[in-house]
């Protein structure tokens, strides 16, 4: 608690005692001579000086502050377009920006809730049935991903983060609209800054067991409305498409729906099909948030 103190010597008001004389302020007959003095002076020296009136009761506490978001919301902001009326979703000329951070931290089915860190590690591991609709044999090998930590991720070996992770990858993206070519390149801030495309030119998904299977797949696209809809099939299994090790074979496809309801936000929906992992088709969806002002971050993995 702090006190506000008045020295009076023999009925005379010292309060306008000169700071220049605090060494030799005469206290109970002597020189003040311990640090505790010296300090209780200086308050009344201060207080002195602007005109304070001092008095032996405690000074009030000042008012309780109501706690507040340390962000204020972003004020509402239609999505931009181009001439033709088609949505942007990337910053538009002379503007900085990209989508950087993203409302959930892994891929689970739409409609379930269950707790998980950064690296998509569940806080229980009981819960790892409820993730996904999971063959048997899919269940038991995310479970022992789960179970070892994670520490056979391969973007640890510097293996490309791709399919639904590369949005929950730090460093931001960007989505590039060439409506010269009829295509849409996604550029990547982490993860070795790899890029996607996808073509809009009206070709059809190839068939997988005709193409060679890539980290980022074969993609097409087209609008429905302010949606962009993409396909992707013809991956791999050299990765982990989502954080937190969900398995996939090379038999994946995946449908996956862009849109941007207003300037800020970008949302994201994926339907995963697998049929030798997952029992039936699922969807998983999230929101990512654009940070303006800025551009994707260059980080390079060097192991």
């Amino acid at each position: 608690m702090v006190w506000k103190i008045l020295l009076r010597s023999h009925g005379n008001d010292r309060g306008s005692q000169s700071v220049d004389m605090i060494g030799t302020w005469p206290l109970t007959g002597g020189k003040v001579r311990d640090g505790l003095s010296y300090f209780l002076i200086g308050l009344v020296l201060h207080a002195c000086s602007n005109g304070t009136d001092a008095t032996s009761t405690p000074a009030a506490s000042p008012p309780e502050r109501e706690q507040t978001s340390l962000a204020a919301p972003l004020p509402a902001r239609a999505a931009p377009r181009y001439a033709d009326g088609q949505v942007i979703l990337d910053r538009v000329p002379g503007e900085l920006g990209y989508w950087g951070p993203a409302s959930v931290t892994s891929m689970i089915e739409k409609g379930i809730k269950v707790a998980m860190n950064g690296q998509g590690l569940l806080d229980n591991l009981d819960d790892a049935d409820k993730v996904a609709p999971f063959q048997p044999w899919a269940l038991a090998l995310y479970r022992y991903r789960q179970g070892n930590g994670l520490k056979d991720d391969p973007a640890q070996a510097c293996i490309s983060p791709a399919g639904p992770r590369h949005l929950h990858t730090p460093g931001g993206f960007r989505i590039i609209q060439d409506q010269n070519y009829n295509r849409v390149y996604i550029l990547f801030g982490g993860g070795n800054r790899n890029w996607r495309v996808i073509y809009l030119d009206g070709r059809s998904a190839p068939d997988p067991e005709e193409v060679v299977g890539t980290y980022y797949g074969h993609s097409t696209g087209h609008w429905e409305g302010d949606t962009l809809v993409v396909e992707s099939s013809g991956f791999n299994a050299r990765f982990w498409f989502s954080n937190g090790g969900l398995p996939h074979t090379e038999a994946l496809r995946l449908t996956e729906r862009f849109s941007r309801p207003d300037y800020h936000t970008l949302k994201y929906e994926v339907t995963i099909d697998d049929p030798f992992t997952y029992t039936r088709p699922w969807t998983s969806e999230w929101t990512v948030e654009w940070v303006e002002g800025g551009d994707i971050q260059e980080k390079f993995c060097e192991r």
